[in-house]
């Protein structure tokens, strides 16, 4: 089952639990009650997504629930806020993720057998209680520090035992050279577009006109329509473009890092706008191709007949924001350090033969937006498969350390929580061997 199928099954299942099975109280944590649809519905997403069953399994996610139900009674005792803007905006992150994959809001009505309002009902009250239980648990531990030798006595003691080995790590930064959109170009795409909003105010139908045309594939599908969006998610020239817009008003052309736009406002709703757009993406011609490979060429001939170092020339030339933060090329984390065999294919087979200081051949690299350019690319720092050790993974023992320390917390606080609130568990849960001492 793909990922997509994935979500809608979950969700499906947690939106009509309880219109399957006859619903109890199974636990009362606080004034926080925990029905059997809780426990079945949470049972059903692990086995869809886990291909098993068992009472363990069962039972953990019973006791995870109950965890859950502690945060929030915790949360509304400390008078933790969640704002109605919060529950709103995660409601339509999620409704619209819904309507985009299935293609309007009628389909998702349709597929959940709720029209918007249940559906959005029934979310509220789930987000609401995700907001309670995240916000509070984020302060439990969030004093928890570590000293340098905490590191070093954990990790004495784990040289007790084997010692991980660190796969190999490498820093990488570039030097990118995107390929110029001639002005003639340029001027084409503006020309298109300003006959696209003539034939909508002479009557044609923009989202018609999106669906033919846009160069932005995903919302053409649906006549070029966004869905709601919140200040702030936009690249800023389409965004100040698109809030200035009145209700079924057309932007001029806007032009942004994807290209030129058309832009009509749907709907206004506080601090989120639902716009349809048509895109017309800078197409790169061969000549323009050929001169970015030219240039970058004479970059690396600069760089190997030292009149520039690799530093200077990212500073001089690069046209990627990375130039901005030393040329590094970052992973998921925002780290620098790269693990060899986890990052891109494309990316590996230019680096891979690479010694650190060491600078690759020119070459192609394709961008989100599946726009082409040219780079150069140097192993700034390589740190070879070896078993771990203080010197080079202090930071990642740090890390684990911390980890550690924070479940301690956390496990301190939860215990001293049951000890102090009122808790009520059904027989059938008390089959249950749980960690912590839900049971008085």
């Amino acid at each position: 089952m793909n990922n997509f199928l994935k979500t809608i099954a979950i969700s499906l299942i947690s939106l009509n639990i309880n219109a399957q099975i006859i619903d109890k109280i199974e636990a009362l944590i606080g004034e926080e009650i925990v029905l059997s649809s809780d426990i079945e519905s949470q049972y059903l997403q692990y086995t869809l997504q886990a291909n098993q069953k068992s009472l363990q399994s069962k039972c953990e996610i019973i006791e995870d629930i109950l965890f859950q139900k502690l945060l929030i009674h915790k949360a509304k005792i400390d008078s933790v806020e969640v704002t109605n803007e919060e529950v709103e905006s995660e409601i339509n992150t999620r409704l619209n993720y819904f309507e985009n994959q299935l293609g309007s809001i009628e389909k998702v009505e349709e597929y959940f057998g709720k029209n918007k309002m249940e559906i959005e009902l029934e979310l509220s009250k789930v987000i609401k209680d995700q907001f309670f239980a995240q916000k509070i648990q984020s302060t439990i531990a969030s004093d928890v520090k570590i000293t340098p030798s905490e590191v070093k006595d954990f990790f004495e003691l784990q040289k007790q035992a084997d010692l991980p080995q660190v796969p190999t790590k490498i820093e990488i930064k570039q030097i990118v050279i995107k390929p110029v959109i001639s002005d003639e170009q340029k001027k084409k795409s503006k020309e298109r577009l300003n006959s696209f909003r003539k034939r909508v105010y002479n009557g044609e139908d923009f989202k018609m006109l999106a669906t033919l045309y846009s160069d932005d594939t995903e919302s053409a599908k649906n006549g070029g329509e966004l869905g709601f969006v919140n200040r702030g998610e936009l690249v800023p020239s389409f965004e100040r473009a698109a809030f200035r817009l009145k209700e079924g008003e057309i932007s001029e052309v806007v032009e942004s890092r994807y290209g030129f736009h058309l832009i009509q406002l749907i709907k206004r709703r506080g601090n989120q706008i639902n716009v349809r757009h048509i895109l017309l993406k800078n197409k790169v011609t061969s000549t323009a191709l050929f001169n970015a490979k030219t240039k970058i060429d004479n970059i690396k001939q600069e760089i190997i007949s030292g009149k520039l170092t690799f530093e200077n020339a990212l500073i001089k030339y690069s046209d990627d924001d990375s130039k901005n933060n030393g040329g590094y090329i970052l992973n998921n984390n925002m780290s620098t350090m790269h693990i060899l065999d986890d990052i891109d294919p494309s990316l590996k087979y230019s680096v891979d033969k690479l010694n650190v200081n060491q600078i690759s051949e020119p070459n192609i690299m394709q961008f989100p937006d599946q726009s082409s350019a040219y780079r150069l690319l140097k192993i700034n720092k390589k740190i070879e498969s070896h078993t771990a050790n203080i010197i080079d993974d202090f930071t990642m023992i740090s890390d684990v350390v911390l980890n550690v320390k924070k479940q301690e917390e956390l496990l301190k606080w939860i215990q001293s929580t049951i000890d102090k609130t009122y808790i009520k568990i059904s027989d059938e849960l008390k089959e249950c061997e749980f960690k912590n001492k839900w049971i008085k």
